[in-house]
């Protein structure tokens, strides 16, 4: 038996106290780190069946946004990636699996 679950939405707060929502895409695990991808929730104005609409996916704010899981004092938190080329170690990785997906 099948069940169907929606997406996956964490908030977090960044280092200024902004919240943001993001949407759970992949998780991978490279060189004994744990890497999370995200996409920002939408937002924007929701139409008359509660979908949202007017979501500009061009602009800088909208696009994959990668963490990875670290733990400190026992406890696992989120984190930026400490160098360019990690993050486009780590990038390359979860697109090669999100285009796997699609074949």
């Amino acid at each position: 038996m099948s069940e169907e679950f929606g997406p996956d939405f964490i908030t977090v707060t960044d280092e200024d106290g902004n919240e943001f929502e993001l949407e759970h895409l992949d998780t991978l695990e490279h060189e004994g780190t744990i890497y999370m991808a995200f996409f920002p929730a939408a937002q924007g104005e929701q139409d008359e069946n509660g979908e949202i609409v007017d979501v500009d996916v061009d602009d800088e704010e909208y696009g994959m946004v990668i963490m990875k899981v670290i733990e400190e004092n026992g406890e696992e938190l989120f984190s930026t990636l400490d160098s360019e080329e990690e993050e486009m170690t780590v990038y390359e990785l979860f697109m090669e699996r999100l285009f796997q997906d699609e074949e």
